[in-house]
Protein backbone atom coordinates (compact mmCIF):
# COMPACT_ATOMS: atom_id res chain seq x y z
CA UNK A 1 0.00 0.00 0.00
CA UNK A 2 2.70 2.49 1.11
CA UNK A 3 4.30 1.68 -2.13
CA UNK A 4 1.35 2.07 -4.45
CA UNK A 5 0.96 4.95 -2.45
CA UNK A 6 4.57 6.53 -3.13
CA UNK A 7 4.69 5.34 -6.69
CA UNK A 8 1.73 7.13 -7.11
CA UNK A 9 2.75 10.32 -5.61
CA UNK A 10 6.02 10.48 -7.25
CA UNK A 11 4.76 9.39 -10.36
CA UNK A 12 1.83 12.36 -10.68
CA UNK A 13 3.57 15.19 -9.04
CA UNK A 14 6.91 15.72 -11.27
CA UNK A 15 5.08 14.89 -14.43
CA UNK A 16 1.82 17.69 -14.12
CA UNK A 17 4.59 20.32 -13.19
CA UNK A 18 6.28 19.35 -16.40
CA UNK A 19 2.76 19.67 -18.46
CA UNK A 20 2.01 23.13 -17.32
CA UNK A 21 5.65 24.75 -18.13
CA UNK A 22 5.64 23.43 -21.40
CA UNK A 23 1.45 24.90 -22.40
CA UNK A 24 3.04 27.84 -20.65
CA UNK A 25 6.03 28.22 -22.76
CA UNK A 26 3.82 27.80 -26.18
CA UNK A 27 1.46 30.10 -24.92
CA UNK A 28 4.45 32.92 -24.47
CA UNK A 29 5.76 32.09 -27.51
CA UNK A 30 2.68 32.19 -29.31
CA UNK A 31 2.11 35.60 -28.09
CA UNK A 32 5.95 36.61 -28.74
CA UNK A 33 4.79 35.69 -32.73
CA UNK A 34 1.87 37.51 -32.51
CA UNK A 35 3.75 40.78 -31.69
CA UNK A 36 6.34 40.23 -33.84
CA UNK A 37 4.13 39.36 -37.04
CA UNK A 38 1.69 42.31 -35.81
CA UNK A 39 4.73 45.07 -35.34
CA UNK A 40 5.52 43.69 -39.00
CA UNK A 41 2.21 44.59 -40.47
CA UNK A 42 2.42 47.41 -38.89
CA UNK A 43 5.88 48.60 -40.31
CA UNK A 44 4.38 47.27 -43.94
CA UNK A 45 1.37 49.87 -43.53
CA UNK A 46 3.19 52.42 -41.67
CA UNK A 47 6.49 52.60 -43.78
CA UNK A 48 6.82 50.72 -46.76
CA UNK A 49 2.87 51.27 -47.79
CA UNK A 50 2.65 54.98 -46.30
CA UNK A 51 3.38 56.87 -49.98
CA UNK A 52 1.09 54.05 -51.84
CA UNK A 53 -1.83 54.31 -49.45
CA UNK A 54 -1.32 58.49 -49.27
CA UNK A 55 -2.40 58.76 -52.39
CA UNK A 56 -4.61 56.09 -52.89
CA UNK A 57 -8.35 58.31 -53.61
CA UNK A 58 -9.90 57.13 -51.45
CA UNK A 59 -8.01 58.58 -48.62
CA UNK A 60 -9.08 62.23 -48.07
CA UNK A 61 -6.63 63.40 -45.00
CA UNK A 62 -3.95 64.43 -47.51
CA UNK A 63 -6.94 66.20 -49.54
CA UNK A 64 -8.24 68.02 -46.17
CA UNK A 65 -4.49 68.72 -45.16
CA UNK A 66 -3.51 70.52 -48.31
CA UNK A 67 -6.59 72.95 -48.19
CA UNK A 68 -6.24 73.84 -44.20
CA UNK A 69 -3.82 76.45 -45.81
CA UNK A 70 -3.84 78.81 -48.09
CA UNK A 71 -1.94 78.38 -51.22
CA UNK A 72 1.08 79.75 -52.25
CA UNK A 73 0.61 82.16 -55.46
CA UNK A 74 1.71 82.34 -59.28
CA UNK A 75 3.25 85.82 -59.84
CA UNK A 76 3.39 88.37 -62.57
CA UNK A 77 6.20 90.66 -62.23
CA UNK A 78 5.30 91.86 -58.25
CA UNK A 79 1.41 91.38 -59.18
CA UNK A 80 -0.31 88.07 -57.76
CA UNK A 81 -2.33 86.34 -60.09
CA UNK A 82 -3.69 83.72 -57.94
CA UNK A 83 -4.98 84.01 -54.61
CA UNK A 84 -6.60 81.41 -51.47
CA UNK A 85 -10.02 82.27 -49.85
CA UNK A 86 -11.71 80.56 -46.70
CA UNK A 87 -14.78 78.56 -47.70
CA UNK A 88 -15.97 77.40 -44.46
CA UNK A 89 -16.69 73.92 -45.40
CA UNK A 90 -14.71 70.53 -45.41
CA UNK A 91 -11.69 72.03 -47.08
CA UNK A 92 -10.54 75.48 -45.37
CA UNK A 93 -9.04 76.93 -48.37
CA UNK A 94 -9.57 77.30 -52.22
CA UNK A 95 -8.24 79.08 -54.79
CA UNK A 96 -8.69 82.15 -56.12
CA UNK A 97 -8.10 83.60 -59.54
CA UNK A 98 -8.52 87.65 -59.87
CA UNK A 99 -7.93 88.14 -63.52
CA UNK A 100 -8.56 83.76 -64.30
CA UNK A 101 -9.57 84.15 -67.88
CA UNK A 102 -6.36 86.45 -68.93
CA UNK A 103 -3.82 84.19 -67.22
CA UNK A 104 -5.66 80.82 -67.38
CA UNK A 105 -3.52 79.62 -70.65
CA UNK A 106 -0.10 80.09 -67.89
CA UNK A 107 -1.77 78.80 -64.47
CA UNK A 108 -3.94 76.45 -65.34
CA UNK A 109 -6.02 75.31 -62.83
CA UNK A 110 -6.29 74.16 -59.07
CA UNK A 111 -9.30 72.42 -58.33
CA UNK A 112 -10.23 70.39 -55.06
CA UNK A 113 -12.78 68.25 -56.99
CA UNK A 114 -11.09 68.11 -61.02
CA UNK A 115 -7.12 68.33 -59.68
CA UNK A 116 -4.11 70.71 -61.10
CA UNK A 117 -2.98 71.23 -64.65
CA UNK A 118 -0.26 73.40 -66.27
CA UNK A 119 2.15 75.54 -63.54
CA UNK A 120 -0.83 74.60 -60.49
CA UNK A 121 0.10 71.29 -61.48
CA UNK A 122 3.99 71.12 -62.24
CA UNK A 123 4.57 73.17 -59.53
CA UNK A 124 2.02 71.77 -56.84
CA UNK A 125 4.37 70.41 -54.54
CA UNK A 126 5.85 73.96 -53.90
CA UNK A 127 2.35 75.53 -53.86
CA UNK A 128 0.71 73.22 -51.97
CA UNK A 129 3.89 73.45 -49.09
CA UNK A 130 4.64 69.53 -49.05
CA UNK A 131 8.02 70.05 -51.33
CA UNK A 132 10.72 69.08 -48.84
CA UNK A 133 12.94 71.91 -50.23
CA UNK A 134 11.08 74.65 -48.49
CA UNK A 135 11.82 74.27 -44.62
CA UNK A 136 15.29 73.10 -43.45
CA UNK A 137 13.80 70.75 -40.84
CA UNK A 138 12.42 68.43 -44.37
CA UNK A 139 13.12 65.30 -42.26
CA UNK A 140 11.24 66.30 -39.10
CA UNK A 141 8.25 67.74 -40.90
CA UNK A 142 8.19 64.36 -42.70
CA UNK A 143 7.97 62.14 -39.48
CA UNK A 144 5.36 65.04 -37.77
CA UNK A 145 3.63 64.96 -40.93
CA UNK A 146 4.07 68.85 -40.73
CA UNK A 147 3.22 70.97 -43.81
CA UNK A 148 5.54 74.24 -44.70
CA UNK A 149 3.83 77.32 -46.22
CA UNK A 150 3.10 76.92 -49.98
CA UNK A 151 5.99 78.53 -51.97
CA UNK A 152 5.65 81.12 -54.49
CA UNK A 153 6.08 80.67 -58.41
CA UNK A 154 7.30 83.98 -60.36
CA UNK A 155 6.82 83.74 -64.35
CA UNK A 156 8.37 85.14 -67.08
CA UNK A 157 5.02 86.88 -67.89
CA UNK A 158 5.13 90.61 -69.50
CA UNK A 159 1.73 91.51 -68.22
CA UNK A 160 1.31 94.55 -70.75
CA UNK A 161 2.33 91.80 -73.55
CA UNK A 162 -0.32 90.20 -72.17
CA UNK A 163 -3.07 92.06 -71.86
CA UNK A 164 -2.18 93.41 -75.74
CA UNK A 165 -2.54 89.77 -76.88
CA UNK A 166 -5.60 88.73 -75.21
CA UNK A 167 -6.99 92.26 -76.55
CA UNK A 168 -5.77 92.02 -79.90
CA UNK A 169 -7.72 88.23 -80.05
CA UNK A 170 -10.76 89.52 -78.83
CA UNK A 171 -13.42 87.10 -79.16
CA UNK A 172 -11.60 85.13 -81.96
CA UNK A 173 -10.88 81.67 -81.43
CA UNK A 174 -6.60 81.73 -81.72
CA UNK A 175 -3.34 81.96 -79.76
CA UNK A 176 -0.33 84.10 -79.14
CA UNK A 177 3.13 82.97 -78.06
CA UNK A 178 5.57 86.04 -77.30
CA UNK A 179 9.39 84.97 -76.54
CA UNK A 180 12.03 86.84 -75.25
CA UNK A 181 14.94 85.99 -77.95
CA UNK A 182 18.03 85.86 -76.53
CA UNK A 183 16.99 84.46 -73.28
CA UNK A 184 13.82 82.74 -74.48
CA UNK A 185 11.72 84.06 -71.65
CA UNK A 186 8.35 83.74 -72.79
CA UNK A 187 6.46 87.04 -72.43
CA UNK A 188 2.67 86.31 -73.24
CA UNK A 189 0.99 83.14 -73.90
CA UNK A 190 -2.45 83.85 -74.39
CA UNK A 191 -5.67 81.03 -75.84
CA UNK A 192 -9.29 82.20 -76.31
CA UNK A 193 -11.61 81.48 -76.06
CA UNK A 194 -10.88 81.20 -72.68
CA UNK A 195 -12.10 80.23 -69.29
CA UNK A 196 -12.47 81.36 -65.35
CA UNK A 197 -10.29 78.65 -63.43
CA UNK A 198 -12.19 80.24 -60.15
CA UNK A 199 -15.09 79.19 -61.35
CA UNK A 200 -15.15 75.26 -60.81
CA UNK A 201 -11.82 75.64 -57.81
CA UNK A 202 -14.22 74.36 -55.01
CA UNK A 203 -16.07 71.01 -54.50
CA UNK A 204 -19.82 72.78 -54.37
CA UNK A 205 -22.19 72.08 -56.66
CA UNK A 206 -22.60 75.34 -58.32
CA UNK A 207 -18.33 74.52 -58.83
CA UNK A 208 -19.10 70.77 -60.69
CA UNK A 209 -21.73 72.78 -63.24
CA UNK A 210 -19.22 75.25 -64.07
CA UNK A 211 -17.07 72.09 -64.81
CA UNK A 212 -20.14 70.30 -66.77
CA UNK A 213 -20.65 73.52 -68.86
CA UNK A 214 -16.76 73.92 -69.44
CA UNK A 215 -16.45 70.21 -70.44
CA UNK A 216 -20.05 70.65 -73.01
CA UNK A 217 -18.58 73.92 -74.76
CA UNK A 218 -17.91 72.78 -78.71
CA UNK A 219 -15.30 75.81 -78.72
CA UNK A 220 -13.25 73.95 -76.16
CA UNK A 221 -12.12 76.70 -73.78
CA UNK A 222 -10.25 74.65 -71.71
CA UNK A 223 -7.64 74.26 -74.85
CA UNK A 224 -4.46 75.84 -74.11
CA UNK A 225 -4.06 76.77 -77.87
CA UNK A 226 -0.43 78.17 -77.81
CA UNK A 227 1.04 75.23 -76.00
CA UNK A 228 -1.54 72.03 -77.06
CA UNK A 229 -2.98 72.57 -80.60
CA UNK A 230 -1.13 72.02 -83.46
CA UNK A 231 -2.28 74.11 -86.66
CA UNK A 232 -0.89 73.73 -90.29
CA UNK A 233 1.26 76.98 -90.68
CA UNK A 234 1.22 77.86 -93.93
CA UNK A 235 3.28 80.83 -95.63
CA UNK A 236 5.10 81.79 -91.96
CA UNK A 237 6.41 78.62 -92.44
CA UNK A 238 8.61 79.54 -95.47
CA UNK A 239 11.17 81.39 -92.88
CA UNK A 240 12.10 77.60 -91.95
CA UNK A 241 12.99 76.74 -95.91
CA UNK A 242 14.40 80.17 -96.80
CA UNK A 243 16.69 79.45 -93.90
CA UNK A 244 17.44 76.01 -94.77
CA UNK A 245 18.29 77.04 -98.10
CA UNK A 246 20.60 79.58 -97.24
CA UNK A 247 22.36 77.36 -94.51
CA UNK A 248 22.90 74.95 -97.34
CA UNK A 249 23.85 77.28 -100.50
CA UNK A 250 21.23 76.07 -102.55
CA UNK A 251 20.59 80.08 -102.47
CA UNK A 252 23.66 82.54 -101.77
CA UNK A 253 22.39 85.93 -102.64
CA UNK A 254 18.58 86.54 -101.39
CA UNK A 255 18.41 89.66 -104.16
CA UNK A 256 19.53 86.92 -107.12
CA UNK A 257 17.58 84.69 -109.45
CA UNK A 258 16.53 81.51 -107.65
CA UNK A 259 16.22 79.56 -110.96
CA UNK A 260 12.67 78.43 -110.16
CA UNK A 261 10.55 78.28 -112.79
CA UNK A 262 6.85 79.34 -113.31
CA UNK A 263 4.33 77.45 -113.56
CA UNK A 264 6.54 75.58 -110.94
CA UNK A 265 4.94 71.99 -111.51
CA UNK A 266 5.28 69.27 -108.37
CA UNK A 267 7.85 66.35 -108.91
CA UNK A 268 6.11 63.49 -109.75
CA UNK A 269 2.83 65.36 -110.46
CA UNK A 270 0.98 67.10 -113.37
CA UNK A 271 0.14 69.66 -110.43
CA UNK A 272 1.48 73.06 -110.10
CA UNK A 273 2.10 75.03 -107.32
CA UNK A 274 -0.05 78.00 -107.27
CA UNK A 275 0.36 81.66 -106.31
CA UNK A 276 -2.19 83.73 -104.55
CA UNK A 277 -0.57 86.92 -106.41
CA UNK A 278 0.08 87.38 -109.98
CA UNK A 279 3.46 89.00 -108.50
CA UNK A 280 4.98 85.42 -108.06
CA UNK A 281 3.67 84.44 -111.75
CA UNK A 282 7.28 84.98 -113.52
CA UNK A 283 10.48 83.03 -113.50
CA UNK A 284 13.43 84.03 -112.34
CA UNK A 285 12.52 85.48 -108.82
CA UNK A 286 14.87 86.43 -106.16
CA UNK A 287 14.94 84.91 -102.58
CA UNK A 288 13.62 88.13 -101.65
CA UNK A 289 11.36 89.08 -104.14
CA UNK A 290 9.38 85.65 -103.00
CA UNK A 291 9.43 86.02 -99.87
CA UNK A 292 8.12 89.48 -99.76
CA UNK A 293 5.09 88.71 -101.88
CA UNK A 294 4.77 85.16 -100.30
CA UNK A 295 5.43 82.58 -103.43
CA UNK A 296 4.26 79.23 -102.87
CA UNK A 297 6.35 78.24 -106.70
CA UNK A 298 9.69 79.25 -105.51
CA UNK A 299 9.56 77.96 -101.95
CA UNK A 300 8.48 74.76 -102.85
CA UNK A 301 10.99 74.67 -105.65
CA UNK A 302 13.54 75.50 -103.08
CA UNK A 303 12.42 73.31 -100.61
CA UNK A 304 12.89 69.99 -103.03
CA UNK A 305 15.99 71.53 -104.30
CA UNK A 306 16.99 71.55 -100.49
CA UNK A 307 16.15 68.27 -100.09
CA UNK A 308 14.07 66.06 -97.37
CA UNK A 309 16.95 65.47 -94.82
CA UNK A 310 18.04 69.11 -94.52
CA UNK A 311 15.14 70.32 -94.44
CA UNK A 312 14.16 67.93 -91.39
CA UNK A 313 17.39 68.77 -90.10
CA UNK A 314 16.51 72.68 -89.97
CA UNK A 315 12.84 72.50 -88.99
CA UNK A 316 14.05 70.06 -85.92
CA UNK A 317 16.62 73.00 -85.02
CA UNK A 318 13.32 75.45 -84.67
CA UNK A 319 11.71 73.11 -82.04
CA UNK A 320 9.87 70.55 -84.62
CA UNK A 321 9.20 66.69 -83.87
CA UNK A 322 10.01 67.66 -80.16
CA UNK A 323 8.21 65.48 -78.21
CA UNK A 324 9.29 66.61 -74.76
CA UNK A 325 9.70 70.56 -75.04
CA UNK A 326 8.78 71.31 -71.94
CA UNK A 327 8.11 75.03 -70.39
CA UNK A 328 7.99 73.55 -68.25
CA UNK A 329 4.49 72.97 -69.06
CA UNK A 330 4.61 70.34 -71.86
CA UNK A 331 4.22 71.46 -75.40
CA UNK A 332 2.54 69.18 -78.12
CA UNK A 333 4.52 67.71 -80.78
CA UNK A 334 4.75 70.01 -83.76
CA UNK A 335 5.11 68.09 -87.04
CA UNK A 336 7.67 68.26 -90.23
CA UNK A 337 7.51 65.06 -91.66
CA UNK A 338 10.64 62.69 -92.00
CA UNK A 339 9.66 60.72 -94.67
CA UNK A 340 8.03 62.42 -97.74
CA UNK A 341 7.88 62.26 -101.69
CA UNK A 342 9.17 65.19 -103.27
CA UNK A 343 5.73 66.65 -104.24
CA UNK A 344 4.50 66.66 -100.23
CA UNK A 345 8.01 68.10 -99.32
CA UNK A 346 7.31 70.81 -101.97
CA UNK A 347 3.56 71.35 -99.91
CA UNK A 348 5.49 71.05 -96.64
CA UNK A 349 8.31 73.04 -97.21
CA UNK A 350 5.12 76.03 -97.94
CA UNK A 351 3.49 75.01 -94.21
CA UNK A 352 0.83 72.64 -95.81
CA UNK A 353 0.64 68.61 -96.45
CA UNK A 354 1.46 67.58 -92.55
CA UNK A 355 3.16 70.47 -91.29
CA UNK A 356 1.55 71.49 -88.07
CA UNK A 357 2.88 73.61 -85.72
CA UNK A 358 1.84 74.95 -82.33
CA UNK A 359 2.24 79.15 -81.61
CA UNK A 360 5.32 78.34 -79.26
CA UNK A 361 7.56 76.65 -81.49
CA UNK A 362 6.38 79.88 -84.42
CA UNK A 363 7.58 81.61 -81.99
CA UNK A 364 10.99 80.07 -81.28
CA UNK A 365 11.30 79.69 -85.38
CA UNK A 366 11.09 84.17 -85.18
CA UNK A 367 13.05 84.33 -81.80
CA UNK A 368 15.59 81.73 -83.47
CA UNK A 369 16.33 84.32 -86.22
CA UNK A 370 16.32 87.38 -84.23
CA UNK A 371 18.83 86.22 -82.17
CA UNK A 372 21.35 85.83 -84.97
CA UNK A 373 20.32 82.02 -85.38
CA UNK A 374 20.21 80.72 -81.69
CA UNK A 375 17.42 79.19 -80.59
CA UNK A 376 16.81 79.40 -76.64
CA UNK A 377 14.67 76.73 -74.43
CA UNK A 378 11.55 78.58 -74.06
CA UNK A 379 10.65 79.00 -70.20
CA UNK A 380 7.72 80.24 -68.48
CA UNK A 381 9.28 80.18 -64.95
CA UNK A 382 11.73 83.12 -63.49
CA UNK A 383 11.99 81.56 -59.88
CA UNK A 384 10.78 79.73 -56.92
CA UNK A 385 10.64 80.98 -53.49
CA UNK A 386 9.52 80.26 -50.43
CA UNK A 387 6.99 81.98 -48.81
CA UNK A 388 9.25 84.45 -47.11
CA UNK A 389 10.72 85.51 -50.58
CA UNK A 390 13.82 83.33 -50.50
CA UNK A 391 14.81 81.15 -53.71
CA UNK A 392 14.26 77.68 -54.06
CA UNK A 393 15.50 77.68 -57.71
CA UNK A 394 16.42 80.08 -59.94
CA UNK A 395 15.99 79.65 -63.82
CA UNK A 396 18.63 80.65 -66.43
CA UNK A 397 18.37 80.47 -70.04
CA UNK A 398 19.93 77.68 -72.07
CA UNK A 399 20.39 77.22 -75.34
CA UNK A 400 18.64 75.10 -77.35
CA UNK A 401 19.92 74.31 -80.54
CA UNK A 402 22.38 76.65 -82.81
CA UNK A 403 19.91 76.32 -86.12
CA UNK A 404 21.63 79.12 -88.07
CA UNK A 405 24.92 80.78 -88.29
CA UNK A 406 25.05 84.54 -87.43
CA UNK A 407 25.42 85.46 -91.12
CA UNK A 408 22.77 83.16 -92.50
CA UNK A 409 20.22 84.67 -89.55
CA UNK A 410 21.12 87.99 -91.02
CA UNK A 411 20.17 87.38 -94.28
CA UNK A 412 16.73 86.21 -93.48
CA UNK A 413 16.05 88.89 -91.11
CA UNK A 414 16.23 91.25 -94.23
CA UNK A 415 14.03 88.85 -95.88
CA UNK A 416 11.31 89.11 -93.10
CA UNK A 417 12.20 93.20 -93.03
CA UNK A 418 11.77 93.41 -96.50
CA UNK A 419 8.26 91.00 -96.31
CA UNK A 420 6.84 94.20 -93.29
CA UNK A 421 8.40 97.46 -95.09
CA UNK A 422 7.60 96.22 -99.33
CA UNK A 423 5.06 93.06 -98.84
CA UNK A 424 2.44 91.15 -96.82
CA UNK A 425 3.36 92.16 -93.33
CA UNK A 426 3.18 95.80 -93.76
CA UNK A 427 0.10 95.94 -90.80
CA UNK A 428 3.03 95.18 -88.45
CA UNK A 429 4.91 98.22 -88.72
CA UNK A 430 5.92 100.46 -86.15
CA UNK A 431 6.72 103.91 -86.07
CA UNK A 432 10.51 104.32 -84.55
CA UNK A 433 11.27 100.32 -84.75
CA UNK A 434 12.62 97.34 -87.18
CA UNK A 435 10.65 94.88 -87.84
CA UNK A 436 10.69 92.15 -89.48
CA UNK A 437 7.58 89.31 -89.83
CA UNK A 438 6.02 86.69 -92.22
CA UNK A 439 2.29 86.21 -92.89
CA UNK A 440 0.65 83.23 -93.55
CA UNK A 441 -2.72 82.01 -94.63
CA UNK A 442 -2.72 78.24 -94.21
CA UNK A 443 -5.89 76.44 -95.96
CA UNK A 444 -8.05 73.27 -93.92
CA UNK A 445 -10.51 71.30 -94.47
CA UNK A 446 -11.89 68.67 -96.71
CA UNK A 447 -10.84 70.38 -100.45
CA UNK A 448 -9.81 73.13 -98.10
CA UNK A 449 -12.98 74.24 -98.12
CA UNK A 450 -12.57 75.16 -94.29
CA UNK A 451 -12.29 78.53 -92.77
CA UNK A 452 -8.43 79.07 -93.08
CA UNK A 453 -6.15 79.72 -90.21
CA UNK A 454 -4.25 83.08 -90.25
CA UNK A 455 -0.54 83.48 -88.89
CA UNK A 456 1.56 86.10 -88.49
CA UNK A 457 5.46 85.84 -86.63
CA UNK A 458 7.48 88.69 -86.06
CA UNK A 459 10.20 90.02 -83.99
CA UNK A 460 10.43 94.09 -83.13
CA UNK A 461 13.67 96.53 -81.56
CA UNK A 462 14.31 99.99 -81.60
CA UNK A 463 15.17 101.61 -85.01
CA UNK A 464 19.17 101.42 -84.97
CA UNK A 465 19.80 99.49 -81.66
CA UNK A 466 22.02 96.52 -80.75
CA UNK A 467 21.52 93.11 -79.73
CA UNK A 468 18.56 90.97 -80.21
CA UNK A 469 15.52 92.39 -80.67
CA UNK A 470 13.36 92.57 -77.53
CA UNK A 471 10.67 90.44 -78.64
CA UNK A 472 9.60 88.09 -81.03
CA UNK A 473 5.32 86.86 -81.61
CA UNK A 474 4.02 84.01 -83.35
CA UNK A 475 0.25 84.98 -83.59
CA UNK A 476 -2.68 82.39 -85.05
CA UNK A 477 -6.21 83.34 -85.77
CA UNK A 478 -7.87 80.15 -85.97
CA UNK A 479 -11.87 81.03 -86.61
CA UNK A 480 -12.99 85.13 -87.50
CA UNK A 481 -15.99 85.78 -89.13
CA UNK A 482 -13.93 88.25 -90.84
CA UNK A 483 -14.56 88.37 -95.16
CA UNK A 484 -10.99 88.36 -96.21
CA UNK A 485 -8.87 86.21 -94.00
CA UNK A 486 -5.36 86.43 -94.08
CA UNK A 487 -2.06 86.72 -92.00
CA UNK A 488 -1.15 90.06 -92.99
CA UNK A 489 -5.05 91.50 -92.22
CA UNK A 490 -5.83 89.54 -89.15
CA UNK A 491 -3.02 88.09 -87.48
CA UNK A 492 0.03 91.51 -87.97
CA UNK A 493 -1.88 93.42 -86.20
CA UNK A 494 -2.49 91.69 -83.01
CA UNK A 495 1.28 90.83 -83.10
CA UNK A 496 2.22 94.63 -83.37
CA UNK A 497 0.12 95.61 -80.53
CA UNK A 498 1.88 92.73 -78.61
CA UNK A 499 5.45 93.99 -79.65
CA UNK A 500 4.49 97.22 -78.79
CA UNK A 501 3.76 96.57 -75.50
CA UNK A 502 7.26 95.17 -75.02
CA UNK A 503 8.90 98.07 -76.74
CA UNK A 504 6.61 100.14 -74.09
CA UNK A 505 5.49 102.39 -77.05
Amino acid sequence: MARRSRGTASAGGPRGGAGISTTGRRAGTFCVLLIVVLAAQATRVQVFQADELDHNPANQRLTVERYSQPRGNILVGPDTVTGSEPTGGRYDYKRTYPDGPLYAAVTGYSSQTYGNTQLEGIEDELLSGTDSRLDSWAVWNEIARKQSPGGDVYTTIDKAAQQAAMKGLGSQKGAVAAIEPATGRILALVSTPTYDPGSFAGSSAADRAAWDKLQADTNQPMLNRALRQIYPPGSTFKVVTAAAALANGVVTDINAPTGAPYPYVMPGTTTPLVNDTSACNRAGLSLDTAMTYSCNSVLGYLGVRTGLEKMVSTAESFGFNDAKLDVPVRAARSNFDTRMNQSQLALSSIGQFDTAATPLVMAMVAAGVANNGTVMYPQLVDRLTRSDGTSVQVMHPATYKQALTPAVAGQVQQLMTDVVENGTGANARIRGATVGGKTGTAQQGIDNTGVPYAWFISWAKPAGSAGPPPVAVAVVVADSEATDVTGGGLAAPIARSVMQAVLGG
